[in-house]
């Protein structure tokens, strides 16, 4: 029994590289990178090494919040520039989400600790209800809940 388990084992072990096929990678026209088990027709496409596994980040990498994935752009200058485009813009809307975060939390808090809340509707000023003033509570809190960690 034990020896059909070491084989088994060992069988598992090699058939991952057997059974791994040819990953291909391309960029369309607008620029996004593709992956897939075709190349496509009339366009350049790389293939890429699945047989050795790529080297994992150290832990100072990892914990960085502007360390993006080591992706196998090689010399490409157009590629590098296009990662570089995307990881910008990433960055700015995490910008935009944590000040859209910091809003909604600030006025879950004026909600929450002011019974009487003045609104302006058409140019007028009037007091919320307290249904209309929980109902925005609930609103902001799903916002919350459903947007920022």
């Amino acid at each position: 029994m034990r020896r059909m388990m070491i084989a088994t084992s060992l069988l598992l072990a090699m058939s991952t590289t057997a059974m791994a096929g040819q990953i291909y990678k391309w960029v369309d026209a607008q620029g996004v990178t593709h992956f897939g088990a075709q190349p496509p027709q009339g366009q350049q496409a790389t293939l890429i090494n699945t047989s050795t596994p790529s080297p994992r980040p150290s832990l100072a990498e990892e914990t960085d919040e502007q360390a993006a994935p080591d992706l196998e752009t090689g010399d490409d200058p157009e590629q590098a520039a296009i990662d570089e485009k995307t990881r910008q813009e990433v960055a700015a809307q995490a910008a935009e989400r944590k000040q859209y975060c910091e809003t909604v939390r600030t006025n879950l808090s004026q909600l929450q600790n002011n019974p009487r809340v003045r609104t302006e509707v058409d140019g007028e000023i009037r007091k919320l209800s307290e249904d209309e003033r929980q109902q925005r509570i609930a609103e902001l809190q799903k916002s919350i809940a459903e947007n920022c960690r």
